[in-house]
């Protein structure tokens, strides 16, 4: 059956290898990016692929919430329903790393911007949808302080690493508040050192097959094996489903982030966004 996906940050990287893959399979994905240039670009090139699916443009900066609310609003006046969510896009080296609300924009962009994307999309998931959350094997404990900004980073990949632990905490507590009832909610791990542009120009190394991670994204996706995997995190280093950084296995720990997010998220949007159903 033909899926409606959502892909954020597609149009680099292991976002747009993603894309490819899924339009050629004849799925209508909905192509997220926040260059209007590379946008059309990526567009025209994908309704150029054999057999290709539909597929529609949305420009959003997932750093202003304000653009992340728009960006949803835009895919539920077009959409009653979607199948997946993939929440791809990621940054790590930054030339500015504080945002306009003084928040760093790795967890800005990494962390908190899925959450509020996810949450604002719950309706048009549904209960047979899925969310697919790219983590990293790079996660280290999550200092609140830094997540709410009073703190500043200096190290970019300690704030990045922090915010794929964030992501994956939050993960894992929404996972299972809908393993029951859906939707599925997963983090992965893509692969280490791919060669996407934002490893090559941390490590300046060319990197493995950028399609090693896009195949599991597509697996995580549509394949039955994450049918009923909510809340759990699969890591494509190990090739299987495996344990994460501790303290996302920690229910007070990852639920002590999840109230720091939706803290932050209130004082930025004014609403709301309460982890518990209902």
């Amino acid at each position: 059956m033909l899926k409606t996906i959502l892909i954020t940050g597609a149009t680099d990287g292991i976002g747009l290898e993603t894309a490819k893959m899924l339009v050629s399979q004849g799925h209508k994905v909905l192509l997220h990016g926040r260059n209007p240039a590379k946008l059309e670009k990526v567009a025209k090139e994908l309704a150029a692929l054999p057999g290709a699916g539909q597929q529609e443009s949305y420009l959003a900066d997932l750093s202003r919430m304000a653009e992340v609310e728009s960006l949803a609003t835009a895919v539920a006046d077009r959409h009653a329903r979607i199948d997946v969510l993939i929440n791809n896009a990621g940054v790590l080296q930054v030339a500015e790393p504080l945002t306009q609300d003084g928040l760093d924009v790795r967890f800005v962009v990494n962390t908190l911007a899925p959450y509020l994307l996810t949450k604002l999309l719950l309706p048009l998931l549904g209960t047979s949808g899925r969310v697919v959350n790219l983590s990293s094997a790079a996660q280290v404990r999550v200092n609140p302080e830094a997540l709410t900004g009073r703190v500043e980073l200096a190290d970019d990949m300690s704030a990045y690493a922090q915010s794929k632990l964030a992501l994956t905490m939050w993960s894992r507590v929404m996972g299972l508040e809908f393993k029951e009832s859906g939707p599925v909610i997963v983090a992965v791990n893509p692969g280490s050192l791919l060669a996407s542009k934002m490893m090559q120009e941390a490590f300046g190394v060319p990197g493995k097959d950028i399609r090693i991670g896009a195949d599991i994204l597509c697996r995580a996706a549509l394949a039955d094996e994450f049918a009923t995997a909510s809340g759990q995190y699969f890591d494509n280093d190990a090739g299987r489903f495996s344990s994460p950084h501790a303290d996302a296995l920690n229910p007070k720990k990852s639920e002590g982030v999840v109230h720091v997010i939706e803290s932050v998220l209130a004082e930025i949007t004014g609403k709301k966004l309460f982890f518990k159903k209902g």
